[in-house]
């Protein structure tokens, strides 16, 4: 079983003061777990250190596989499945097939990305999730750190560190 998880949140007015707060805190060797915001905020995916998303790369094989599965089964039927000549064109005419082909292609890439997002973000329905704050979807942006990872710096220490970042409160919560 899973022991207690125990956060330290802090609680920032401003865009821009939270983003020199992750800074600083980064700077100052703190590991911060995430970061929750009402609205996308320019820049915090940098500030952060988050990689780019391999989700385009998905979207390319998903679509790629939509396409070949698109050629396969349009090749089939119309070659040995149930052959037909249609306006005197040949059994596979590739032009005839572009429409299903592209919908075939944008349908997987589409699914393939929704799938892809969904386990890599681990959301399942029987998911419970955290919520650190209920401010966080109204006006408030939220800095949670971890103490467990966090182990070396002290709760009192985190906290300074907060306040003198420009979090307007500091908050401790726990997970069970």
């Amino acid at each position: 079983m899973e022991r207690d998880k125990n956060f330290i949140l802090g609680v920032f007015e401003d865009e821009d003061v939270l983003l020199d707060a992750i800074v600083k805190i980064r700077e100052s060797g703190v590991k911060i777990h995430e970061v929750y915001s009402p609205f996308p905020v320019h820049g915090i995916d940098d500030v952060l250190g988050y990689k780019r998303s391999r989700l385009p790369i998905a979207a390319f094989l998903f679509g790629l596989l939509g396409t070949s599965l698109a050629l396969t089964m349009q090749f089939y039927m119309m070659k040995f499945d149930w052959p037909m000549i249609i306006g005197g064109k040949d059994y596979a005419a590739v032009p005839d097939f572009v429409p299903v082909t592209f919908e075939m292609t944008v349908l997987l890439a589409a699914f393939g990305m929704v799938g892809v997002f969904m386990v890599a973000s681990n959301l399942k329905p029987w998911a419970n999730p955290r919520i650190f704050d209920l401010r966080i979807t109204d006006d408030k942006h939220v800095m949670a750190i971890d103490l467990a990872v966090n182990g070396g710096i002290g709760e009192a220490k985190l906290a300074e560190v907060l306040k003198t970042s420009g979090a307007s409160e500091v908050n401790r919560k726990s997970f069970e």
